[in-house]
């Protein structure tokens, strides 16, 4: 049942008509939010500001961040996303959108050295405990992956939110309310397979029943971890003086795994060997049968 959302819409823009917002749409309206959806590959223009909206939601696609002559409309896309980013509106760009959003921002984007396809999982950092938005997650949560591009350096004043062994950016907060996910939460299983039939020639060295059959079976975990964070950015969209200013903790933390030591509150959830650790844990408790 929907609930009492924003009393202004929330832009959402889909910047390829391969990569809608499915998932994360349907979320946003149960979760009582106006959508106005601009989709500037069709030749709809973008907004010239964000006058009259509540959130902005930027969506992915098959371009990269610098790729303006293929889509004339990025640098005004760039440029909603930096004044968003001022303004404090609440925002979400997912995987080209959180490349947008961390240059329009001050951060670079680069060639992925490791591109990855299908289902994975993340794993959280420390600042993520404190975060209006990751702090409800699991430590490791499931996660789509379709790109061969990632950001390479955060921009200034950005937290890290979320890491893997392949990718060392997978989440990250610029300011107080704009969220950037490398990974993919909006997808369904026919999303990916037109994703995985357009880039044939880039995964011939892949075994693409097995990341199709994979990404299929994770989109009910994907939902369970992420339709919860959506409506969460709604919450805020409704009333951003809830998200609290960045929590300073007055010592040291556990992590929230077997054997961890306690680390400064500056430093992250976990480091590289520890997050392949988590990650492998997880994936070997999936492939366990359920116990009765």
């Amino acid at each position: 049942m929907a609930t009492a959302g924003p009393d202004r819409p929330i832009l959402v823009i889909e910047n390829d008509l391969d990569a809608p917002a499915a998932m994360v749409g349907h979320w946003l309206r149960e979760a009582g939010a106006e959508l106005v959806v601009c989709t500037p590959e069709t030749g709809q223009p973008v907004p010239a500001d964000l006058t009259g909206y509540s959130a902005l939601v930027v969506l992915g696609g098959a371009m990269n961040a610098y790729d303006d002559e293929a889509a004339r409309w990025l640098p005004q896309v760039r440029r909603l996303l930096a004044e968003a980013v001022r303004a404090e509106l609440p925002t979400l760009g997912i995987c080209l959108g959180a490349q947008l959003l961390a240059v329009a921002a001050g951060g670079r984007v680069s060639a992925a050295e490791t591109p990855e396809y299908g289902w994975q999982l993340v794993a959280k950092r420390q600042a993520a405990a404190d975060d209006p938005l990751f702090r409800e997650l699991p430590i490791t949560p499931d996660v789509l992956q379709w790109h061969v591009d990632e950001v390479s350096a955060l921009p200034p004043g950005a937290v890290l939110l979320a890491s893997s062994p392949v990718c060392a950016v997978q989440a990250f907060r610029v300011g107080r309310l704009a969220w950037g996910t490398q990974f993919h939460i909006e997808t369904t299983p026919e999303i990916v397979a037109e994703w995985a039939r357009h880039d044939a020639d880039l995964l011939h060295e892949y075994d693409l029943p097995a990341i199709l059959e994979r990404s299929s079976r994770a989109h009910p975990d994907i939902a369970e971890a992420w339709q919860p964070v959506v409506a969460a950015f709604v919450a805020l969209a409704a009333d951003p003086s809830t998200a609290p200013s960045p929590a300073v903790a007055a010592g040291p933390r556990l992590l929230p795994m077997a054997g961890a030591a306690p680390v400064q509150p500056a430093g992250p959830l976990t480091d590289a060997a520890a997050i392949r650790a988590a990650l492998a844990a997880e994936l070997q408790a999936s492939r366990e049968p359920p116990r009765h």
